[in-house]
């Protein structure tokens, strides 16, 4: 890819529709799945989220990079997006604190995007048509070429992304008192999820996603924790397996987004590709045990199947979407587990739902007790 300069920027839907505008980050061409969220602030969590590794994301906020990057709000070791398409684009900042500009940023992780372009335009058209697949490029307008490239993307359905994002090796975090151990299966963790676990007392070790059940019980942990990640979660079958042998020890387990959907698939609960998915931090959901309501962070595309869950004998719904009414949230009745399908580490969003890993600690508090 060769270095930034100002150029001209084409972005090609899957079903043929084309934008044109200005380019952003490398120059160069890339794609993905297509998708919005509806964020206000966050960028530099979103763009470093897992979870989004494969997608290209659609900022329905009208400015980006106009408050820089810095060290500390990253969520993984390196930008995850494939692209970024947004209405302006800012190579200047304004906060005292930032680092750096946005577009130093993608320059240097080889990050190609597309900007000065109708977004909200574009958010109608992929509300209704659904997410997709497209195509960014400012090195080419070759219509031609950029349909066959387009057309190498995969789908993102049946596609298992966990392997891509998640740790090579193991490593471990320890507060100064340590009150619980916690094995966390990595599917694409955000550092947050990892500081709200530390925060409470928590000695977090992080596994491979495909580490054996084996060799993360010899490490005699209190409890488990399933992340979030990226992909189709009925191709992520290695992780449902182990999930179904965490459930066997009866110890708590907490799972959150992919980890959700593990802990349905491990009770033979269906997921489903969504027709747009839930992407933002503004997404309402109701806690069903407590009456209250809670505005969330979400980052997914699939969802658990509503139907399957109405009458099974060991899982049942704990949050609902307030917006569509899809699962949110669930629980076993005869062992300590339970899975929300958002975010609750707040990074970026509201702290409506940190809670969320208050009940898990008091899962395993009662657990050393009995």
């Amino acid at each position: 890819m060769k270095k930034q300069i100002s150029t001209e920027a084409i972005l090609l839907l899957e079903d043929g529709t084309v934008f044109k505008g200005k380019s952003l980050g490398r120059i160069g061409t890339s794609g993905g799945e297509l998708c919005f969220n509806t964020g206000m602030t966050g960028y530099q969590e979103i763009f470093t989220d897992p979870s989004y590794y494969g997608q290209m994301v659609v900022t329905t906020v009208s400015h980006v990079g106009n408050y820089g990057v810095q060290h500390q709000e990253v969520e993984s070791d390196k930008i995850q997006i494939s692209g970024l398409v947004c209405k302006d684009f800012s190579s200047h900042f304004s906060r005292q604190t930032a680092e750096g500009s946005l577009q130093d940023y993608f320059e240097q992780a080889g990050v190609v995007g597309i900007c000065e372009i109708d977004t909200r335009a574009l958010v109608r058209h992929i509300r209704d048509k659904g997410a997709m697949n497209a195509i960014v490029s400012s090195e080419t307008t070759d219509m031609d070429e950029l349909r066959k490239k387009l057309a190498e993307v995969p789908s993102m359905a049946g596609l298992e992304l966990s392997s891509k994002v998640s740790t090579p090796e193991i490593y471990h975090f320890k507060p100064e008192e340590v009150k619980y151990r916690v094995a966390v299966l990595d599917l694409g963790v955000k550092q947050n999820s990892l500081k709200n676990l530390v925060a409470r007392g928590c000695e977090v070790k992080v596994f491979p996603y495909n580490t054996p059940f084996e060799e993360m019980e010899q490490w005699n942990p209190d409890g488990y924790f399933i992340s979030n990640g990226p992909g189709d979660p009925a191709a992520t079958t290695v992780a449902v397996n182990s999930v179904k042998q965490m459930l066997e020890k009866q110890k708590p387990l907490f799972g959150i987004c992919m980890g959700h959907q593990m802990l349905a698939q491990a009770n033979g609960i269906a997921t489903y590709k969504m027709h747009n998915g839930h992407r933002g931090l503004n997404h309402p959901v109701k806690n069903l045990r407590t009456g209250r309501s809670e505005i969330t962070s979400q980052n997914h595309g699939f969802v658990v199947d509503a139907e399957q869950l109405q009458n099974h004998p060991e899982v049942e719904v704990t949050h609902i979407n307030l917006n569509d009414n899809t699962i949110e949230g669930i629980r076993m009745k005869s062992k300590p587990a339970f899975s929300v399908q958002y975010h609750p580490e707040s990074s970026p969003g509201p702290h409506d739902s940190e809670y969320l890993f208050d009940d898990f600690i008091e899962l395993l508090e009662q657990s050393k007790i009995k």
